[in-house]
This record gives structure tokens, sequence and C-alpha cells, in this order.
């Protein structure tokens, strides 16, 4: 039998009412009792790594799931991380970066309501995460969530109260899961039946310890003052910039005439050795720079990064993991465009 490493963190999952709202009290040990059918599905051990809501994860978390894992990945044959739901997509997308080509699962997992909730979904969701951890023919990061399978680049909160809270953005699920059978599509198959590797080593994963926290999402917003990266400057190292539509970025000036401000803005954050990534506020479809006049200069600019159709959660965890490796602009680049987990599709 599978022996399987439960991590808990906290999450609505393990949450009370304690007459001041709902907030984390369960053990991972409590948890596993509540489901005992996971006892027929693999040897269950637990880690209580942290007891905290998800909107108080942070980067230097991430780092502490992602050393757990590695610490343990020699005596378990797969992982399930209890997690709150609200970041699960970050930390997902972070251990994907931090634990690249695991031939082991690592799966995230939580509830829309608690689980001593009489209409809880976190009893399924737990044994259909361990379920999936336990099988011959999984591996990497995944988010586990309401009989669906997601890579951990591609996950997304989508819903706030609905049991189907996530979706794979830009990319299919890997799987689905119904009742107790594992249903792969395609890419998934392949990749469970050694056909793709996605530059797997063939051998163990290969683990990073680093992260660059300095790393801003930057919305537009109509009538925005490119003057905002001169308040970033000291404390960021890089910026996500979430342009309109396919890719447009404002061309007005900082007193709102027509100029290049804004560019320029941008192009001397990049030419001072800081990363920017251009990326869109519109969900589904990915960016395109080339497309209208305001987009094409920075598609020309070397040292613009362009997130594709990754979320914008990829690409902060992504940002973080390729400038904690090094802040040399042009290896940041070569690590930020090579595909991991299925977060981009590799060069033809």
């Amino acid at each position: 039998m599978k022996r399987i490493l439960l991590i808990a963190t906290g999450g609505t999952i393990a949450s009370a009412e304690d007459g001041h709202g709902l907030s984390p009290a369960l053990t991972g040990a409590e948890l596993a009792r509540a489901v005992p059918e996971i006892a027929a599905l693999a040897n269950i051990g637990v880690a209580q790594l942290m007891n905290i809501d998800s909107t108080d994860m942070r980067p230097r978390d991430w780092l502490r799931i992602a050393r757990a894992v590695a610490g343990s990945y020699d005596d378990y044959d797969g992982f399930v991380v209890l997690h709150g739901t609200d970041t699960m997509a970050y930390t997902a997308a972070a251990l994907s970066y931090l634990i690249q080509d695991s031939p082991k699962p690592i799966v995230l997992t939580g509830s829309q309501k608690p689980m001593g909730d009489s209409f809880t979904d976190a009893k399924l969701n737990l044994f259909q995460s361990i379920l999936y951890a336990a099988d011959d023919r999984s591996r990497d990061v995944v988010i586990v969530f309401n009989g669906a399978v997601i890579a951990g680049t591609r996950g997304r909160k989508q819903r706030t109260m609905s049991f189907n809270a996530f979706k794979s953005v830009n990319y299919p699920s890997l799987a689905y899961i119904r009742n107790d059978r594992i249903i792969r599509s395609g890419d998934a198959l392949a990749r469970a039946q050694g056909v793709v590797r996605d530059e797997s080593t063939g051998h163990g994963p290969r683990i990073y310890d680093a992260l660059d926290e300095r790393v801003f999402v930057l919305k537009l917003t109509p009538g925005i003052d490119p003057a905002v990266f001169d308040l970033l400057r000291p404390r960021y190292d890089a910026v996500i910039m979430e342009t309109f539509g396919i890719g447009g970025i404002p061309e007005y000036g900082r007193d709102g005439s027509a100029g290049a401000s804004f560019k320029r803005a941008v192009f001397d954050w990049v030419d001072s050795g800081r990363t920017a990534v251009i990326t869109t506020q519109v969900p589904e479809e990915g960016l395109d720079l080339g497309v209208y006049e305001v987009g094409r200069a920075y598609a020309e600019h070397t040292g613009i990064l362009k997130g594709d159709d990754m979320t914008t959660e990829a690409l902060v965890a992504k940002t973080m993991w390729a400038r904690g490796c090094s802040d040399d602009p042009d290896t940041v680049r070569e690590l930020f465009y090579r595909p991991v987990n299925f977060d981009r599709l590799p060069l033809a």
C-alpha cells in the first residue's frame, strides 16, 4: 500500500466557528480521522506545518511547504497539502517551480465548507486527493477539487461559494475523478505513461529553495499615472503588468497629454536591470502584443517578458522563482520561458 504524507496548513477545511467568524482549528490528524475511508487507499502520515487562513499565506510559507515535501520525499510515495482555497492557486504554482518534474504526486486540496459542516465538500475532496496521490500514474503538482485534476500552474479560483470553485485556465483539466475512477486526458495520460516528460531528468525532482518576494502585480486602469513605476522602484525588483484586452498599454504622458511617458517608464524599469512581465487582465485566451500599435513596441523590446496565456498566479510564482535563481536578465529570461508543468506550450 502506498504511503502518503498529509501536510496540513489550515484553511476553510480545518476551520470552525468561534463566535468571531471561521478560523482554522482542526489539526491534520483530526481531518484525516474525519474521513476514515482514506485508510483503505493508503498508509497516511500527517505533518502539521501551520494552521492559518490562506489569506495569510506568504512566499516564505511556500518555501516551508516545499522543504517539508523535499525533506520527506524518500519516505513517501505522494503528498497531499491541505490548504485554504483563496490562495491555493498561488501555492500550487509556487510548488510547481520549487519542485519540478516530480515523479511523485504533490496534490493540493481544500474545501468551500469546513470539515464539520453538515453539507461539506471537504470529505470528498480529501478522499479524491488521496485516491489520486496513491495512483501509480500520478505525478507532479496538481490541484484536486470537486472531481477535477488541474495542473499546478493552470489553476484559478473562479467562484467564491460553489463547490466547483476552481477551473483550469487556458489548458484542459488533466483528469476527472468519478467515484473511485481516475479518467485522464490525453496529455496527462501520455505523460503518466512516460511518453511526454516535460524536460524530466528521469531521476528525482529538481528542487529549488529560493524566491525573490519583491514582485508586484500592477493592474492597469484608465488614467493610471506612469509615475507609479517611480513609487515601486525602491521596493520591487519585478512588475507583472496586467494590460487591457489582448495587450493594450496607454500612450499618454504624465500630464495626460499624448506622449511616450508610459513607454519610457516601462523601458527605464527594464533597462535598470529589473524585470517587467506583461500579461492581460482578461482571464482567458491570453496575450498578443503584436495586434495593436499600442502594444507592438513592447513586443519588440527583448527585455520585456510576455506572459502569453499563463495565469497571473503562475506568473507571480514563476517570476519569483526565476529571480530567486538569478538577477541576471538573460538568465531570468531563459528560466521564464522554460516550460514547467504545462505552464506554457513548448516552442515548435
